[in-house]
């Protein structure tokens, strides 16, 4: 059965953020006041065909920790549904 998995990686917060703190003085220019920290990441989008919903998460974390995601200096997490069939 296939399944739709989303992954979203995000530095870990002990992380400096050049990219996010750049977007941030950008938004700030241009008058986005108030936002008081910006965060850049990735996000990765899969489609997994799996006898089940925790086989597909068991395979897409596997695919993360090997090569998506650096675990030292990244976090990521990992969502799991059903793919919709046209």
């Amino acid at each position: 059965m296939p399944y739709h998995v989303s992954v979203e990686i995000t530095l870990r917060t002990s992380i400096l953020d050049p990219q996010g703190k750049a977007t941030q003085h950008a938004l700030d220019q241009l008058g986005f006041t108030g936002i008081e920290d910006v965060r850049i990441g990735k996000f990765v989008e899969l489609t997994i065909d799996a006898d089940s919903a925790e086989a597909a998460r068991e395979r897409a974390t596997e695919a993360c920790r090997k090569l998506l995601a650096n675990e030292v200096m990244e976090d990521f997490t990992v969502r799991v549904e059903e793919a919709q069939t046209a």
